[in-house]
């Protein structure tokens, strides 16, 4: 007789009680895996229509309701990717890392900020007709605190990973390189909107100049990477078909400047003493003008490369939508400008770039949903082509 009980061999565990294994975790919901933080691009765009539209110095009838409608979307779209970028980093842990590892990736970390606060900005600006002044301004601290604070990390370690991790080499300098430093940009520009709803006194003030401290952060960072991309560009030629969109991303740092300091501009006088908001308001000229005439002359270059790169075969991708918020930053620089000159010419010039900041988010969006619907857009990413050396 055996001297301890008999015991019946063990049965395998039930499949939902078994902790899945990474292969296990990449099968799921494969739709995630391809889903990168470039996705945020799609709610910067959508939420930069409404606010430009808001902004211009111009009264066309059902424009606000338009607009209003346009800031729904941009929520809406913001909520769905930051759930599918949840799920991505859930579900495809590996891909994630590889994505944060890779240069021509790593920078588009900068549009999840860049997304929260323009969808901020616009519900204060827009959705404040929806919902409140009290619900608007809530949402728009929340979603400014946390654009930030995620703006000034991206800043920082993405440059770091560039230097130390990523190595990228020489003649690869791209646009989606100033993609981080911009973020502190729109921070300057959409905190100015905060300022009025602080006390008046130290906190109104120091907001104030931290705006312009990110400013300066940004505008000196931009001119240092700006170089290297002109470089790549007249050493190495046009950039891959694909890529060739982003060359519209230059355009954000111009024209979100010009925003920046005509906002900041507004919203001085109650928060630094009487000679220093005058001087604002006359920086805020004085430095918009010649950048937005810079803006204009990149413009040009950038709509010129399109035009060949799309003679040349050039396909849609998810780079279409550095179509839009660069755009955009245009129209709200432009419409700055005009408040505080009173020209019509700048008047017209913000109309006639949200008339393109429509058009392109229409088929950038349209396209969009077209590619996610047949699994082209969320399908493993396929090598961009390569430009063609031919002049023309």
């Amino acid at each position: 007789m055996a001297i301890f009980p008999q015991t019946r061999t063990a049965e395998p565990l039930p499949v939902i009680a078994r902790v899945p294994h990474r292969t296990d975790r990449a099968r799921r919901l494969p739709s995630l895996r391809h889903i990168g933080p470039n996705w945020y691009a799609s709610v910067m765009g959508t939420a930069i229509v409404a606010s430009a539209g808001a902004a211009l110095p111009v009264d066309v009838p059902g424009l606000r309701g338009a607009c209003t409608v346009v800031w729904a979307l941009s929520a809406v779209l913001l909520a769905t990717v930051l759930a599918a970028r949840a799920g991505h980093w859930l579900h495809h842990r590996d891909q994630a890392r590889a994505h944060l590892l890779d240069p021509a990736v790593a920078p588009f970390y900068g549009c999840l900020a860049m997304a929260l606060l323009a969808v901020g900005g616009a519900t204060l600006t827009v959705g404040v007709d929806v919902v409140g002044v009290q619900a608007a301004l809530a949402v728009d601290v929340v979603l400014f605190v946390a654009g930030t604070a995620l703006g000034l990390v991206a800043a920082v370690v993405v440059p770091y990973l560039m230097v130390v991790r990523h190595r990228p080499a020489p003649g690869t300098a791209s646009p989606v390189w100033l993609l981080p430093l911009v973020a502190p940009m729109v921070s300057a520009s959409q905190g100015a909107l905060l300022v009025p709803h602080l006390a008046a006194g130290q906190a109104r003030e120091a907001l104030l100049l931290a705006c312009y401290a990110m400013f300066g952060l940004s505008l000196l960072a931009t001119l240092v990477v700006l170089p290297l991309v002109f470089a790549r560009l007249v050493h190495h030629g046009p950039l891959p078909l694909a890529l060739t969109p982003t060359l519209f991303l230059v355009l954000g740092p111009l024209g979100q400047s010009t925003t920046a300091v005509n906002q900041l501009a507004d919203a001085a006088p109650g928060a630094v003493a009487a000679p220093y908001a005058s001087a604002f308001g006359a920086f805020a000229v004085l430095y918009g003008v010649p950048v937005m005439g810079f803006a204009l002359l990149w413009l040009a270059l950038a709509s010129a490369m399109v035009i060949r790169a799309t003679r040349d075969g050039m396909g849609f991708a998810m780079t279409w939508w550095a179509f839009t918020f660069p755009v955009g930053t245009c129209v709200t620089g432009a419409a700055g400008l005009a408040r505080h000159t009173g020209l019509d010419a700048l008047t017209w010039l913000a109309v006639a770039l949200h008339v393109f900041l429509v058009a392109a988010w229409a088929v950038a969006g349209s396209r969009t949903v077209r590619g996610v619907v047949s699994g082209a857009l969320t399908a493993a990413p396929v090598p961009p082509a390569a430009a063609t050396a031919r002049t023309r």
